[in-house]
């Protein structure tokens, strides 16, 4: 990582330092960095300055988004304006911020706004991929801790979704202290291969699904003492 990369990755610390979850920390920004870095090898013409500016400023707004009460705030569409004077900041051209703010903008799974470029796809299934397999599992319920909901929980997916996701299954969570990893697992994570654009990022999120699902087989049959 060169010096200008290292101080953009410095900032964005501070940031997130800010809000105290180890789910969504500078750790995990730079997980999401290096497995972007490895998906890029498989694809052709990336351009490494867009995908490596996109991946450390991805999750910018992030502290903003948790410490708004009103649930309103997108720390996808607070990160790409939040990303704008740093990047003007370390030189970068209009037409590469515009890019790299696209890069933010499409990274988030509830929302509409698709990434198109390969830089920004190949955000998007990094950060992804964080959600599943052994990391997607410990994050998960360091989320559930954090937020006051339980360890094992199901649900009639319908009547949740019209309950606490807005009606929509990949709405937004209204009441975080109701939701579990299992209905994580239904809502969204399940759906994870249709939603990867790349390869690379489908044959590493098959493996990873796939523990991820043992996994909460395995916890389901000790919760219901089977195990």
């Amino acid at each position: 990582m060169t010096e200008k990369f290292l101080k953009i990755k410095e900032i964005v610390e501070k940031e997130l330092n800010q809000e105290k979850d180890s789910a969504h920390d500078i750790d995990h920004v730079m997980r999401v960095y290096n497995l972007a870095l490895n998906i890029a090898e498989s694809e052709k013409d990336v351009d490494l300055d867009i995908l490596q500016a996109g991946v450390l400023l991805h999750d910018i707004g992030g502290a903003k988004e948790a410490n708004d009460p009103t649930g309103q705030t997108d720390h996808a569409v607070v990160g790409a304006e939040m990303a704008k004077p740093i990047l003007e900041n370390f030189g970068f051209l209009e037409e590469q911020i515009k890019h790299i703010q696209a890069c933010i903008l499409s990274h988030r799974y509830r929302t509409d706004n698709l990434p198109e470029t390969i830089e920004a796809k190949i955000v998007h299934d990094a950060d992804k991929l964080e959600t599943v397999g052994a990391i997607g599992l410990a994050r998960a319920f360091a989320w559930i801790g954090k937020h006051k909901a339980k360890i094992h929980k199901t649900a009639d997916i319908e009547e949740y979704m019209n309950e606490n996701l807005g009606g929509k299954i990949n709405g937004r969570i209204q009441d975080k202290s109701k939701h579990s990893v299992q209905i994580q697992f239904e809502t969204k994570d399940k759906f994870l291969l249709d939603k990867l654009y790349t390869d690379t990022a489908k044959k590493i999120g098959q493996e990873r699904l796939n523990y991820y699902k043992e996994f909460l087989d395995r916890l389901e049959k000790e919760v219901n003492g089977q195990l």
